[in-house]
């Protein structure tokens, strides 16, 4: 795992404490579009379960993660896919 999909993993459990969490650098597959870095780290792949997202509709739990991750989306990550769910939703 790179630096900045440590940095991810670190501020969700962090900001979220979640009971689920993964992060998948996929930027392999987007090798030569724009905004791809040829060293990688710019398109990730999140899942993440959280009690924090109980009652808040999908819109809501992605501006919460993207304010967790608000100096990554800023800098190296070009592309952020989010799956966000509360304990007990499949």
């Amino acid at each position: 795992m790179g630096a900045i999909a440590k940095s991810l993993e670190f501020k969700l459990m962090s900001g979220l404490s979640p009971t689920d969490l993964q992060v998948v650098d996929d930027s392999a597959r987007h090798a030569g579009h724009a905004g791809a870095n040829a060293a990688g780290e710019s398109h990730f792949n999140v899942t993440v379960t959280s009690a924090a997202f109980s009652g808040l509709n999908r819109v809501q739990r992605q501006r919460l993660v993207y304010g967790l991750l608000a100096d990554e989306l800023a800098g190296a990550v070009h592309a952020l896919s989010l799956t966000t769910r509360a304990p007990g939703e499949g």
